[in-house]
Parts: C-alpha cells; sequence; structure tokens
C-alpha cells in the first residue's frame, strides 16, 4: 500500500483511539506516523526489540502476519495491545484488498502491452480470481497540453469501482479497461470523461476508443486499437476529441500504408506541381464542395458565391489537376489523394 494511504487511515484510528499509532517497515524506517515529526526515521532497533518483547520506550510493538511491516502504539498497557492487535487486522486486510487490486491491474497492464505470453494469461487470470465472462473496452487519454494536474489520479477519482473498472498510467497517458454496457454507451463514456477534464481541470483532453475485447486476450488489440485512433485522429481530423477506432474510415487504411507506397500513389495521379499550384481559395471550394456532398448549389450557397462562379472555380482546378470534383470517381481520388499528402505531411514530422 502507498505510505500516503497508511497515513490517512492511521489519522483515523488517532481520532477513534487518542493514541499516536506508526508503521515501520522492516529496513527500520517509519513509513506513516500520526507523529508526522517522526516520519521518515530510522527505528530499526524495533523490529529486535518486538522479538524479544512487545513493549519498549513508553510504545507496544507487534509484527504484521506479512512480516514486512510492523505497527506500534503509544502505551504499554493490555489495552494498548489490544487496540494494535485489532489494527494489525484491520490493516492487513485492508493491504490484502489493495495488493490484490494492484497485481489485477499490473496484469490488464502486462496484457494490454503484450508483456504476458498467451498461453499464460488464462492461467494467470485464474490464480488472480479475474472475471473473464465480461466485454471489456479501452480507452487511451491524453493530455493536448502539459498541465499540472495528474491524469492518472483525476481518472482514478472519475471510476472509483477497482473491481470492474482499471485505470492505468502509459507514460504521460492514462488507459481505462472498463467493463462494457451497451454498445453505444462507449462514445458516452468517452465524452463524459472529455467534459469533465474541460469543466472541472480546464484540460482539453482526447479519447481513443478501442473495439469491444469478449476476452482477455483481446485486451490488447482493443488498446492497440485506442492508440491507432489517437494517432489517425491527430492526423486527420486534430478537431475532434472522442475518435472512435470503428469510425476512422479510410483513414485507418492509408495510415496502415508504406509512405514509399503512398508517394507513388500522389505521382500517379497528381502531375508534379499541380497540388502546389493550387491557391487558397481553391483549397477551400475543395472543402467545401466535399463537405456539401458535392452539392454545386449547396456549396455556392455556403461560401456565399454565384454558382457560375462556383463552376468557374470546380474547371479551374480540373484544369491544374487533370481531376473534375464534379464526377463521382474524380472526387474520390482527390479526397483520397489529399489525405494521403495530408498523412505524408505528418510522417514527416514524426519521423
Amino acid at each position: 500500500m502507498p505510505n500516503k494511504m497508511f497515513q490517512d487511515i492511521l489519522r483515523q484510528y488517532k481520532e477513534i483511539v487518542n493514541k499516536d499509532i506508526g508503521i515501520i517497515d522492516e529496513s527500520g524506517f517509519i513509513l506513516a506516523c500520526t507523529d508526522e515529526s517522526r516520519i521518515g526515521a530510522n527505528d530499526g532497533e524495533s523490529f529486535q526489540v518486538a522479538a524479544e518483547r512487545r513493549t519498549a520506550g513508553g510504545y507496544t510493538y507487534k509484527l504484521a502476519e506479512s512480516g514486512d511491516y510492523m505497527l506500534f502504539i503509544e502505551g504499554e498497557d493490555a489495552e494498548a495491545y489490544k487496540i494494535l492487535s485489532l489494527l494489525c487486522v484491520s490493516l492487513g486486510g485492508l493491504k490484502n484488498i489493495y495488493d490484490d487490486q494492484f497485481n489485477k491491474s499490473l496484469f490488464i497492464k502486462n496484457v494490454i502491452l503484450d508483456n504476458i505470453l498467451h498461453g499464460d494469461i488464462y492461467a494467470k487470470a485464474k490464480e488472480l480470481n479475474f472475471n473473464d465472462n465480461v466485454r471489456r473496452i479501452a480507452y487511451l487519454i491524453k493530455c493536448a497540453a502539459p498541465t499540472e494536474y495528474n491524469l492518472l489520479e483525476i481518472m482514478q477519482n472519475m471510476f472509483p469501482d477497482k473491481s470492474k473498472d482499471f485505470v492505468l498510467s502509459l507514460d504521460e497517458n492514462a488507459a481505462l479497461i472498463k467493463e462494457m454496457g451497451k454498445p453505444e454507451d462507449a462514445e458516452s463514456v468517452a465524452k463524459e470523461i472529455v467534459s469533465t477534464l474541460n469543466s472541472e481541470f480546464f484540460i482539453k483532453g482526447i479519447v481513443g476508443i478501442g473495439g469491444p475485447a469478449d476476452e482477455i486476450k483481446d485486451l490488447s488489440r482493443s488498446y492497440k486499437e485506442a492508440q491507432i485512433a489517437l494517432e489517425v485522429g491527430k492526423v486527420f481530423d486534430n478537431e475532434k476529441e472522442v475518435i472512435n477506432y470503428k469510425n476512422l474510415g479510410i483513414g485507418r487504411i492509408i495510415y496502415q500504408l508504406p509512405t514509399t507506397l503512398c508517394e507513388v500513389f500522389l505521382q500517379e495521379v497528381f502531375k508534379e506541381g499541380s497540388l502546389e499550384s493550387l491557391d487558397r481559395e481553391s483549397l477551400m471550394t475543395i472543402q467545401s464542395f466535399f463537405e456539401n456532398s458535392l452539392n454545386v448549389s449547396e456549396t455556392s450557397r455556403k461560401l456565399f458565391v454565384h454558382r457560375n462562379t462556383l463552376v468557374y472555380r470546380l474547371e479551374k482546378i480540373k484544369r491544374l489537376t487533370g481531376l473534375d470534383l464534379r464526377e463521382f470517381e474524380h472526387a474520390i481520388v482527390f479526397k483520397v489523394a489529399l489525405m494521403v499528402k495530408k498523412y505524408l505531411a505528418s510522417a514527416t514530422v514524426r519521423y
């Protein structure tokens, strides 16, 4: 258990028994104590004292059943020993629960990072009494900019049910492995995370959602999908805060293509320099034309230009690139080519 957790528990105990209480680790250092001035001090003789007799210097000592730490309490009488014995039982139970949960979290982390052999996954799950008859989903949460807040702690407070939800630290990001209700709830959870980060901590959060995992071994795949969702979203739709792997569409395919193949594709689609020759007005026209489903009338209305003006611009684009966006097949090729170009630009930045 973390020392802070020990400290909080001891503080509550003192309010009940009105005696100073502390915990010493096997190296002899005081991990937690209601007399905070003693925290961190070396009390290595106490283990030896407790082995020889249970009281010394106005305190009563008792070694925990696990043998890796010792409790002490103010007072040398029978009442002090009785209280200390009860505290040992209580703390031992809490520590076992925490350690069990920690082991499960570590197990899940090893699974999603492929640090455990597939053949060992189910044996370990059985050893930890891990429920495998549940559908789960992986979320990967990151902050758009550095923050003073601890993302892991925020997520742990948002999802406190440690028997169902696992919040893991992954460098500066956090992963959430959550039991899944209805499939449509997946994005609701992500939107709740984004909303909480924004409204309570003024953090712009971005959440990648993986696919559902019906078995423990599938959690690795779900986590990788959440990673890809964040990466693809950063390239093709960096305004989105919630990115679902299943909605990535053609961007997912492009992202997994070799850059050399992408470069060949662009060379085949466009003559040299044709894309670079498009001015800002032409690029805005292209974007609006795609957003309005290749509808000339609707696009001209959104751009506040006459229909003939829009037609003139589309003719200009056709002349420069050889592609007529009013033809469906040409429009598809142009759209994919623009995405490929965007992907190549991002790949250059990454490498």
